[in-house]
């Protein structure tokens, strides 16, 4: 008896279990400079197109609910130093709250002085019928090329036509966009249908046949990962964080480098450094990648 007990305990039948494997890697697979914020907040500031009096436009666009209204505010709080809430955020899940085509500047330090770049927010996609997509790609296509005018209410059902007041027949450079960017929910990514990611894959194509770069914004990252809820900064650790941006690189063609995870300011009303840092270095990048088109 007693040999059979030595032989159970040396082979592990009483020994604790493996413990899991790590939700992290121990080296981040991204670097970034957490300690210096200030930095890439000066650079945004500072930053002039080379064509004098031009400004770099900034278009998001993406599924309802995915957080563009969110990430144009949490910028222009990082950028302004005070919580903002310019753009209205829906509350109810799967419904859109922008409704107009709105261009939004980014004002510096609460003076009445703004940074050389703009944003324009778009309504959400929705996929419910074949017709509304396409609308809603051929509405993107026409405010890439600058032809939207701000203000102008979107229809789900038809496109802007050429007789609507707000169509912009001679679009300066100005009107014209820079860089698109196409913001996700990172909880939704492995969900998102079909017809989703050919829409996705149809807008970065119009972008591509008309010149302009594009990237990805992934927001609420913190609800796939409780690790970077607790500390952002375990953001470029996380496993499955970068699980799903592989899985929307592959799915929609965004290559890796040009993803960019984010945690919005939501239900804050305290900043966070790791936040601002994370928002600065994807706003610098867009930046960079929008320069030469500008």
């Amino acid at each position: 008896m007693g040999s059979f007990i030595k032989s159970w305990l040396m082979e592990g039948f009483f020994s604790s279990p493996a413990p899991p494997p790590s939700p992290l890697v121990s080296k981040p697979w991204r670097t970034i400079d957490w300690e210096d914020k200030q930095r890439d907040l000066q650079y945004v500031k500072d930053y002039k197109p080379q064509t004098d009096r031009q400004q770099l436009r900034i278009l998001l666009h993406g599924p309802v609910g995915a957080g563009k209204s969110s990430f144009i505010n949490s910028v222009q709080s990082v950028v302004e130093g005070r919580m903002s809430k310019k753009a209205e955020v829906a509350n109810i899940s799967g419904y859109t709250h922008t409704k107009k085509y709105k261009t939004y500047k980014i004002q510096k330090d609460g003076q009445n002085t703004f940074c050389s770049l703009v944003f324009n927010d778009t309504m959400g996609l929705e996929c419910n019928s074949n017709r509304r997509r396409k609308v809603y790609v051929k509405n993107i296509k026409q405010a890439m090329k600058g032809r939207v005018r701000d203000g102008y209410t979107f229809n789900p059902e038809s496109k802007i036509s050429k007789e609507d007041q707000y169509y912009n027949r001679d679009p300066t450079a100005n009107d014209k966009v820079h860089v698109v960017v196409c913001v996700i929910d990172a909880s939704t990514v492995s969900q998102m249908s079909p017809k989703a990611v050919e829409t996705l894959q149809d807008i970065r194509d119009e972008a591509s046949d008309l010149g302009i770069p594009q990237v990805a914004i992934l927001t609420k990252i913190d609800m796939i990962c409780p690790e970077i809820k607790n500390d952002v900064k375990n953001v470029y650790k996380s496993k499955i964080l970068k699980q799903k941006m592989e899985e929307f690189s592959a799915a929609v063609g965004y290559p890796m480098n040009c993803i960019f995870p984010v945690k919005n300011y939501h239900e804050e009303i305290n900043f966070n450094s790791d936040i601002d840092s994370l928002i600065l270095s994807a706003l610098r990048d867009i930046i960079n990648l929008g320069q030469s088109e500008c």
